[in-house]
C-alpha cells in the first residue's frame, strides 16, 4: 500500500489517544493519531514522525500520524503505526497469492458467531472446496530485535482466538497473521508479560489448528508492503 503526500515532523505531546501536536514545517500541528494503543515506547517527545496529508480540506486534521522513528542502541528503526495498514497489506499480499494460492472470494470484515473476522476466503477447485477465516494483528512493539504482541492487555485479541478455534472445529480453515510494521525482525512472539492470558489463548490456538503466521513488512515512510514469512515462537 502506498500513501499520499508524507513530511516529516518531530514529535511533542500526545494529550489523548486520538491527537498527537507534532511540528513539522516550523510550526505545530494537530494530527490524528491512526493507532489509538499506546506506543509509549514509540511517541516519545522529539521522536521523529512521519504525516500524511489528508486530501479533505474539511476535516479538523490536516495530518495523520502514520509513522515514528524509534532509537536504538545500534541505530534508528523506521516503524510503520498506522493500525489500518496491516489489513491493506494482508489484503494485497493474500489476494497476489501469497498464501500459496489465489483466493476466489477474499472478503474483509466478516461476522462469524460473536466476531467479526478480518478476512473470510473461498477457494473452488474442481476437486475441493475451501473456505476460512483470517485474523490480522499489527504489530509495532520491538525489544531487542524480536517483535511483540499485543503491547497493551486485549481481551478482544482473546475472544478472536477463541472463536478461530470454533471456526476450525465447525471445518473451517483458520489462522491469525501479525503483520510486523517494520524491518529486520528475528521472529515474532506473544508477549506474556503485558497479557498472558493471549500468549495462552494463541498457544491454545495454534493446538487446535488454528495457522499462525507472521509477516515481515518493507517499511518505508510513503510505503508499506508484504515482505518476507519470519518465525513465530511460542
Amino acid at each position: 500500500m502506498k500513501y499520499g503526500k508524507i513530511l516529516p515532523g518531530v514529535f511533542l505531546a500526545r494529550p489523548n489517544r486520538f491527537i498527537a501536536h507534532v511540528e513539522t514545517a516550523g510550526r505545530m500541528e494537530i494530527c490524528h493519531v491512526k493507532n489509538t494503543g499506546r506506543c509509549r515506547e514509540l511517541l516519545v517527545p522529539g521522536a521523529r514522525v512521519w504525516l500524511e496529508e489528508s486530501a479533505n480540506p474539511a476535516r479538523k486534521t490536516r495530518y495523520d500520524l502514520i509513522a515514528v522513528e524509534k532509537m536504538r542502541p545500534d541505530g534508528p528503526l523506521f516503524i510503520n503505526m498506522d493500525a489500518q495498514a496491516p489489513n491493506k497489506v494482508f489484503g494485497e499480499w493474500a489476494a497476489a497469492g501469497g498464501l500459496g494460492f489465489v483466493p476466489t472470494l477474499l472478503r474483509p470484515e466478516t461476522a462469524y458467531g460473536s466476531s467479526r473476522f478480518d478476512f473470510y476466503w473461498e477457494l473452488s477447485e474442481e476437486r475441493e472446496a475451501r473456505r476460512g477465516f483470517w485474523e490480522v494483528k499489527g504489530v509495532t512493539l520491538e525489544e531487542n530485535n524480536a517483535a511483540r504482541f499485543p503491547d497493551a492487555p486485549t481481551l478482544r485479541g482473546v475472544k478472536h482466538l477463541e472463536e478461530l478455534v470454533q471456526a476450525r472445529q465447525a471445518g473451517y480453515e483458520a489462522g491469525v497473521c501479525f503483520v510486523v510494521q517494520m524491518e529486520g525482525m528475528d521472529y515474532v512472539e506473544p508477549n506474556d508479560r503485558t497479557h498472558p492470558e493471549f500468549g495462552a489463548a494463541l498457544r491454545r490456538a495454534a493446538r487446535a489448528g488454528v495457522e499462525v503466521l507472521a509477516l515481515e513488512c518493507e517499511a518505508e515512510p510513503g510505503r508499506l508492503a508484504a515482505g518476507r514469512v519470519i518465525p513465530v515462537r511460542l
